[in-house]
């Protein structure tokens, strides 16, 4: 299966093909600040399961990470590792163009959380979720 996305200007569009590694929601401050949003919703993917089409801007956008989005219309679209060998890519749920395609299977800094957001009923995270811990 494919799920198709991009910025909110049609200059970079992307393609992900198959199941994601996992899907997160991030209240961090990072991600807060990065999207101008009380959380991040995401889907993790091996990076070769993904196309990018059209040329992104990288910021060096959070800790350990890249952010990735269009350089015309300024749409943040996804974050990749800046370490060797990291192979993933999280692309935001907010730019797949259709709705409903993925649902969080967890949420971390959950401390962060606006207290009117009710928690989704997944494991929660205070901070980081451990490394190699499923979701």
């Amino acid at each position: 299966m494919e799920r198709h996305g991009g910025c909110a200007c049609g200059a970079v569009r992307y393609v992900a093909s198959g199941g994601p590694l996992r899907v997160g929601l991030c209240h961090c401050l990072t991600c807060r600040k990065r999207h101008g949003a009380p959380c991040n919703a995401f889907a993790a993917f091996r990076a070769d399961k993904v196309r990018i089409e059209g040329r992104t801007q990288v910021w060096a956008g959070a800790e350990h990470g890249l952010l990735h989005g269009c350089p015309i219309c300024g749409s943040p679209l996804f974050w990749t590792a800046d370490e060797e060998g990291d192979d993933e890519i999280e692309i935001h749920l907010g730019g797949l163009d259709e709705v409903g395609q993925f649902t969080p299977q967890y949420e971390v800094w959950v401390k962060r959380r606006e207290p009117w957001m009710a928690p989704l009923n997944v494991p929660q995270y205070v901070e980081n979720r451990p490394a190699g811990m499923p979701t």
